[in-house]
């Protein structure tokens, strides 16, 4: 897989993956985990979301500026695993929310989130700058052996970022069974046991209490009974106790993220020599720029830019819509798919599944074509990917319009009975996530390329933090998600996203032309 890619691939790629394990075994819960634990809505769990979604790729573009000022990227990187490090220290503490703490429990646990959006400010973009510049210096040593080897050695750099992507979402694929292992784990322990829809009720017995209606009572009383408590006894302390417990264990995971940093950290340091530093060498080195880069560099720096920027704009809405993952996506697992053994957060692995599983045939594909001379360029791809998310919010309006589901705020007042008889089955998020992770591979490895093609040389790092910056516009609005899964009937959330996917699809199509020139 790393013949023919340059030396300390690998090495990144490992340190990524530890960094990105970490990362997700976090991510895959919080928005629940902001329910469960503070008795949240859907809709300001959301709003939490997404703004700490977007801190971390507009503070990869503060990052990306540190490090591209004081041309300090590995440093800048380490600071940032150690500040990563200390958010998810501070998540780990099991504190119980109640109403005398929440004033100050949950800003220190938004304060939590910012410094690990802060920390992956600091790594996320300078790492894949530093990657970037690996094929800037493998390119220029192949261009010394002739025009043949020059051709080959750019198209390593599209698959070289595939192979970077495939260990973040190695990481990425274990991460999702850590808090729920550890949070089943921990309520055997208690003698209790998992259900997804408790919490809430919870919740709204010790706000509510007498003013719950009589089928919310019901179905409390059931799930109470589910889980191993006692109806008979006190319902007030028994919510208090199976929150405390339910939430704990998953407090206990974000230890698992304290280590995956500092793993992290140790890759990183033991082979930071084997790593080029972006810009460096064109400070002193200004022949590598080409005669015509030479004549005209103003306007080559302007043309590229103009390029990022369009090529950024169709990334806002693909991951506006790709990010719901995390949001509409998993409340949905949480309220319309059976959960009863397999926990809504752990769905989240099947996309990091297929990333490994697709990528060595998609790569396959993309290579054979580069050599038949008949390669598909990184826009076309890129247009391409948005059609195919689009099929999976395509799938999923029919399948939802079919079963006649209405929103998801009418379709949790149901009775437990009536709800389960409604329920899909767990292959329809394996098709929806099919669908998604294929256009994630025309997008996201292939947008990280792009950028490192048209980027200029000294501002690397500060165009890896543009891309992140665009997807930090995307999950600025992943909000509206969760709102219109709530309030709308949910065929129409989704065909909402599939509409999005191909505007965003035709709007590239008519770039590819003058992107393709850019490029070149």
């Amino acid at each position: 897989m790393f013949k023919n890619h340059p030396k300390g691939l690998l090495l990144a790629a490992l340190s990524n993956m530890g960094e990105r394990f970490g990362y997700y075994i976090m991510n895959a819960v919080l928005v629940l985990f902001l329910c469960s634990k503070f008795g949240l809505s859907d809709e300001t769990s959301g709003v939490i979301y997404s703004f700490f979604y977007a801190g971390i790729y507009v503070l990869s573009l503060v990052g990306g500026i540190i490090a591209d000022r004081t041309q300090n990227y590995k440093g800048t990187i380490m600071t940032g695993l150690v500040v990563m490090a200390l958010g998810y220290v501070i998540l780990s503490v099991p504190v119980m929310a109640t109403s005398n703490n929440v004033s100050w429990l949950l800003p220190l646990t938004c304060l939590a989130l910012f410094f690990i959006a802060f920390g992956n400010g600091l790594f996320k973009g300078n790492l894949q700058a530093i990657v970037g510049q690996m094929y800037d210096n493998f390119e220029a040593e192949a261009a010394k052996k002739g025009e043949e080897a020059l051709r080959i050695a750019k198209g390593q750099r599209d698959s070289g970022f595939q192979i970077f992507y495939v260990f973040i979402n190695i990481g990425g694929l274990v991460a999702p069974f850590v808090a729920p292992m550890l949070r089943s784990w921990w309520l055997q322990v208690n003698n209790l046991s998992y259900d997804a829809s408790l919490p809430a009720l919870c919740h709204q017995y010790i706000n509510d209490g007498a003013a719950l209606s009589a089928d919310a009572l019901n179905n409390l009383g059931e799930l109470v009974t589910k889980v191993g408590g006692q109806t008979g006894g006190d319902l007030t302390a028994f919510c208090s106790h199976y929150l405390n417990i339910f939430n704990t264990g998953i407090h206990y995971s974000f230890i698992a993220s304290v280590v995956a940093m500092l793993i992290s950290l140790v890759i990183f340091i033991s082979s930071r020599n084997i790593f080029p530093t972006p810009g460096k060498k064109e400070a002193v080195k200004a022949e590598e720029y080409t005669e015509e880069e030479k004549r005209e560099m103003a306007t080559e720096i302007k043309q590229r830019m103009f390029a990022l920027f369009a090529v950024l704009g169709i990334a806002v809405f693909f991951w506006f819509s790709f990010h719901q993952n995390g949001m509409s996506l998993s409340l949905f697992a949480r309220d319309f798919v059976v959960t009863d053994t397999i926990a809504p957060e752990i769905w989240q692995a099947v996309n990091p599944f297929f990333v490994i599983a697709l990528t060595p045939a998609i790569m396959w594909i993309f290579g054979s074509l580069t050599r038949a001379g008949r390669a598909i360029s990184t826009p076309r791809k890129i247009a391409y990917g948005m059609g195919i998310a689009g099929l999976a919010y395509l799938f999923l309006a029919i399948y939802s319009m079919m079963q006649g589901y209405p929103s998801a705020e009418e379709f949790k007042m149901m009775g437990d009975t009536a709800k389960a008889t409604m329920k899909a089955g767990p292959w329809v998020l394996i098709v929806v996530y099919f669908f998604l992770t294929v256009a994630e591979l025309f997008i996201s490895p292939l947008g990280l390329s792009f950028v490192s093609k048209v980027a200029p040389k000294h501002l690397q790092g500060l165009c890896q933090g543009l891309w992140l910056g665009a997807t930090a516009v995307g999950n600025l609005l992943l909000w509206i998600g969760p709102l219109m899964y709530n309030k709308w009937p949910i065929w129409v959330c989704w065909s909402v996203f599939l509409v999005v996917c191909l505007i965003s699809m035709g709007v590239m199509f008519g770039m590819v032309k003058w992107l393709e020139r850019v490029t070149k």
